[in-house]
This record gives C-alpha cells, sequence and structure tokens, in this order.
C-alpha cells in the first residue's frame, strides 16, 4: 500500500499545480517572469517552484528569467481541469 504523502509534500505539490495553472490560464500573458510568479503566488523562491515543473517537460525556460508553459502543460490542464 503506497503511503500518503507528508505535509511538506503536499504542500510542494500544491505550489508547483498553482503555478502550472497561472502559466496556462487563458487570461495570462504566455511568458512569465519567474519572480513574478513568485509574487503571484506569494512565495520567496519562485526557482524552486519552477525548476520541477522545467525537469518535467511542463514549463520551458525561454531566458534566464523568463519561463513558458508547454504544450504538454497546455494539455494536461486540459484533460485534468483546475483543482478548486
Amino acid at each position: 500500500m503506497p503511503e500518503e504523502p507528508n505535509e511538506q509534500a503536499q504542500k510542494w505539490a500544491q505550489r508547483e499545480l498553482a503555478a502550472l495553472y497561472l502559466l496556462t490560464e487563458d487570461e495570462t500573458p504566455p511568458v512569465w517572469k519567474v519572480a513574478d510568479i513568485g509574487r503571484h503566488l506569494d512565495y520567496f523562491d519562485p526557482e524552486s517552484i519552477v525548476q520541477p515543473l522545467i525537469a518535467a517537460g511542463l514549463m520551458h525556460r525561454i531566458a534566464k528569467k523568463f519561463v513558458v508553459a508547454t504544450p504538454a502543460a497546455h494539455k494536461w490542464v486540459a484533460l485534468v481541469g483546475e483543482v478548486v
């Protein structure tokens, strides 16, 4: 039987989901500055949120300080929908 994720892992997952949903909303600009993601999510280290999503292929860094959601991220959000 798989273990339940601990509280810290759940918080990280929620931050990553929030960042992913932020970048895939229709009303938002397609390119985001990493610092702006941190301000929007009220988190002091946005790089720690963005980096795992880049590694997973859901975000792409287009410059040192800018990221964009990949087509895979848009497809995933379309399939799953936003968690409320």
